[in-house]
């Protein structure tokens, strides 16, 4: 295994224990009700896009890179109106992401280039991977970004960031 191919499976890893922790922490702001809330009829409400994003995970990775069955049905994550908590959806994410660490961990790199099907698409493990990681930054986003709106509070994850100029201050 090469460097890079290291550098890039570890980073992965970190990427997506990062977001669900981040995500974790959403939830623990909202209720269950404020997880299923949805503005309008055409939106997902955060309890959508977590059994999305365990969907996804599982059927990319688990699925596809270890060779479990594929039994996702992504219809059903977003028709979804309620019925997981809060806690239930955080430890089912948590569950679904470890399996998935352990899989791309264990990723020999020459399995990188292997071609792969999934979802109808043709690419490699490396792509797939890369996929699942951006997916699930954008809907991490989405969530952080949904459970600020509903909470009116800073979630704290880039305070070690922050500086005076951020706060019309001079800064030192």
């Amino acid at each position: 295994m090469t460097e890079n191919d290291r550098l890039f499976l570890d980073f992965s890893v970190r990427k997506l224990n990062e977001l669900v922790a981040r995500i974790g922490t959403c939830l623990e702001q909202l209720t269950d009700e404020q997880v299923w809330a949805r503005g309008a009829e055409n939106e997902n409400a955060i309890g959508n896009l977590v059994l999305h994003l365990c969907g996804n995970v599982r059927q990319w990775i688990i699925a596809s890179l270890a060779d479990q069955p594929d039994l996702r049905q992504r219809d059903a994550e977003f028709a979804a109106r309620g019925g997981a908590s809060r806690r239930e959806l955080q430890e089912r994410l948590q569950a679904t992401v470890k399996e998935a660490a352990a899989i791309i961990s264990d990723l020999p790199a020459e399995n990188l280039a292997a071609r792969r099907v999934i979802q109808g698409y043709d690419g490699s493990v490396l792509e797939a991977i890369y996929h699942v990681v951006e997916h699930f930054s954008m809907h991490a986003g989405q969530i952080i970004f949904a459970t600020k709106m509903m909470t009116g509070s800073d979630l704290g994850f880039y305070r070690h960031l922050q500086s005076g100029a951020a706060h019309g201050k001079a800064t030192p």
